[in-house]
């Protein structure tokens, strides 16, 4: 039994094990243009393992693709797709998916049955499920590799360029990370709480 109390988590689906469709990329690649038409395709290793068809009209596209859920039988799929434009504060447009079991606006819809966003289908991010020493440790990494380090054991300088408030507040944000990335375990063994 899963449930309240029963002592086992549900894990959740990750957004890394859906296809994405990104309304940022779609918009370099020109696919929102009111009368584009053309198809999408995923790979993995070479190999092509989905792909869409895409009718754009003003304010909307439209997909067409087939799916298979969980070995059922094969479904079509043909439905729109609103787009919605907000300008920008600094001038130009910014295009977003609303979602089409929501409503909800989203830049990036996920494949399932339907395209929709991660809320809809229940998906983490990959960084949700690491545990907190990982999380840190990786985000330490990331400051790491700001300041000109390429490993975590390098050292790191000022960039040439970059104010001295911002390096501090950088260097202070790396030692707190740096500080929650030493695992639980460890601590237990140095002796610390």
């Amino acid at each position: 039994m899963v449930g309240y109390g029963s002592g086992r988590a549900q894990r959740r689906d990750c957004t890394d094990d859906y296809v994405r469709l990104d309304v940022r990329w779609c918009k370099r690649q020109g696919y929102l243009r009111p009368g584009w038409s053309g198809r999408v395709h995923w790979s993995r290793r070479g190999e092509r393992f989905a792909s869409v068809s895409i009718e754009a009209a003003d304010g909307k596209i439209t997909l067409r693709y087939r799916t298979r859920p969980r070995g059922d039988e094969w479904q079509h799929k043909h439905y729109p797709v609103a787009v919605e434009w907000r300008p920008c504060p600094f001038g130009g447009n910014r295009a977003w998916f609303r979602c089409p079991a929501c409503r909800r606006r989203a830049a990036i819809l996920y494949g399932a049955t339907v395209f929709a966003c991660r809320h809809c289908l229940h998906l983490a991010y990959e960084s949700q499920r690491e545990a907190p020493h990982l999380r840190a440790l990786h985000k330490a990494q990331g400051i790491h590799e700001k300041l000109g380090g390429t490993g975590i054991v390098d050292p790191v300088f000022k960039p040439k360029g970059m104010h001295w408030r911002t390096y501090t507040r950088h260097m202070e944000r790396l030692r707190e990370a740096e500080s929650r990335a030493v695992p639980p375990w460890l601590l237990l063994a140095l002796g610390r709480p």
